[in-house]
């Protein structure tokens, strides 16, 4: 099975031949612990990586229940996912955005833009579907310590993803300053996950994911419309007030949950056993990360937008000059007694050189 045409073959165990073949490569070693379920001798241990692990049977009245701590070796079952996830990023880009990108004849830059808008506006399509399908049909007013099999593996498989992101910067052969942006997203991300998942803020990380998907998707979908026909730009303003809108619900919803409503729970402390972590300063920790990452968000969203307006503002100036130096071209050739053009071309590119 192979995932791209070779147009060109590499030296075995060479890093081209890796990086051309990462796909096919983890495809089979898949396949390999796969196939560890035929024989009963090895079926248990393949589980691992299959199947979410520290599950609790409980006995109610609608019969067993199954519900799930986390421990070491969720990160066994992550790293089997994040094979997975390799593999459907190779499937998606092959069969989906390659063929996209040919057709619209996109320079190198735009193609790794609306490359990396495809994936993750799938990725977060799927996310949001999926959070919408776990709200409507599992219980989430049971235990705070223990986690559904549907939550569970909502979080290993978000884990998962953000951590396959990593080895992609280099399979995808990413420039610096493209790798320096993308990891700062992808750490806030691994952050603010297993923030939620190790201090059993699950509930509260389903609807902040929620929100922060559907704002994500609308930025990467205005990105692929406006790869397709700049004159879908305006998309962007729509997204910009989304942005602003999660960032202040995100906040609202983090205080009045982390800050108000754990604060009234009567079991307050710290205890390791049952993984109650409802304490003050666990409460500040969580409190104070969330609104760094939001505030810098936001900053860093003003610093584009002012950057963007100020360059918009040139553009129109140059845009009126040359409509003048069309209805007036006599006075192009007009000089001062300096001998510098007056009112000409070479006196508007002398002002459009100032930063």
């Amino acid at each position: 099975m192979a995932f791209r045409r070779r147009s060109k073959s590499y030296p075995f165990f060479s890093q081209e031949f890796l990086i051309q073949n990462h796909a096919d490569i983890v495809f089979f070693l898949v396949l390999f612990i796969l196939a560890g379920l035929i024989f009963e001798t090895t079926a248990q241990t393949v589980c691992i990586f299959i199947l979410p692990q520290y599950n609790i049977t409980t006995l109610s009245p609608e019969g067993e229940v199954s519900s799930y701590h986390y421990g070491w070796r969720d990160c066994i079952t992550i790293l089997f996912y994040c094979f997975i996830t390799i593999i459907l990023h190779a499937v998606v880009q092959e069969y989906i955005l390659d063929k996209v990108t040919k057709r619209l004849h996109l320079s190198k830059s735009r193609n790794t833009k609306f490359a990396e808008s495809g994936q993750l506006c799938m990725f977060h399509l799927v996310t949001s579907v999926w959070t919408i399908y776990i709200l409507i049909t599992v219980s989430l007013v049971d235990t705070l310590c223990v986690l559904s099999f549907q939550v569970k593996f909502y979080y290993l498989f978000q884990l998962a993803y953000w951590l396959h992101a990593l080895p992609e910067l280099y399979f995808q052969k990413m420039r610096k300053e493209e790798v320096s942006r993308r990891l700062k997203y992808i750490s806030l991300y691994l952050l603010h996950i297993m923030l939620a998942y190790l201090l059993n803020l699950t509930r509260v990380g389903l609807m902040l994911l929620f929100l922060q998907s559907l704002s994500e998707m609308g930025f990467h979908l205005s990105r692929l419309f406006y790869f397709t026909d700049e004159s879908h730009h305006k998309l962007f303003n729509v997204w910009a007030v989304a942005f602003i809108v999660t960032r202040m619900v995100t906040l609202i919803l983090l205080f009045l949950v982390v800050g108000f409503g754990l604060a009234r729970v009567e079991s307050q402390g710290l205890d390791w056993e049952t993984g109650d972590f409802n304490s003050l300063l666990i409460r500040m920790v969580v409190l104070l990360i969330t609104c760094l990452t939001q505030s810098w968000l936001l900053w860093r969203f003003f610093c584009f937008q002012l950057r963007h307006w100020r360059e918009s503002i040139q553009e129109e100036e140059r845009a009126v000059r040359k409509k003048a130096l069309v209805k007036h071209p006599s006075r192009a050739g007009r000089k001062d007694a300096g001998g510098n053009y007056q009112n000409g071309l070479a006196k508007a590119e002398k002002k459009m050189k100032v930063p």
